[in-house]
């Protein structure tokens, strides 16, 4: 069995990675969220009550990658240079994708960023528009954020 990284005699820890050279490195995060077509036309109208969504959602992603080591305990701290947070609207599937890309020239990899970044700014989507989502009953048939993934690594000497 291999030796888990993360894990020794004394419990969990961050991986060393003192001695690693630093690289440059980008990754690009997708996700999805589903929402009823009234709220995408809302959305696209920015009608929606809470304020411009996806202004908010942008903001809310930034935030994320520059915050994923407190979220992630095992995530090191990693020196961002660049973030870019979009999104594309799909009325005839009425999804909203959210787009993060993710820079840096660190030690270690940015893929936990760049997937924290998509992951808020698709739950902060959801929260701007939850009041115009709910059904009678007060759930939220319509409502689904999936497949969220890494869809483009790089990593290259730095020059």
């Amino acid at each position: 069995m291999e030796q888990l990284t993360h894990v020794d005699e004394n419990g969990v820890k961050i991986v060393d990675i003192s001695k690693k050279n630093d690289v440059y490195r980008e990754c690009t995060a997708k996700g999805l969220i589903k929402l009823k077509s009234s709220t995408i036309k809302a959305i696209v109208k920015n009608e929606i009550a809470k304020g411009d969504v996806l202004t908010t959602a942008q903001v809310a992603g930034t935030m994320a990658v520059k915050n994923t080591s407190n979220m992630i305990p095992m995530c090191h701290p990693v020196p961002i240079t660049s973030v870019k947070v979009r999104f594309d609207i799909n009325e005839k599937e009425n999804t909203v994708e959210a787009v993060c890309n993710v820079k840096s020239t660190y030690k270690t990899g940015i893929e936990m960023e760049a997937l924290t970044g998509v992951s808020v700014a698709l739950l902060t989507v959801w929260d701007m528009v939850k009041a115009v989502e709910k059904d009678e009953n007060g759930q939220y048939p319509d409502t689904n954020i999936f497949n969220i993934r890494v869809v483009e690594k790089i990593k290259r000497d730095v020059e």
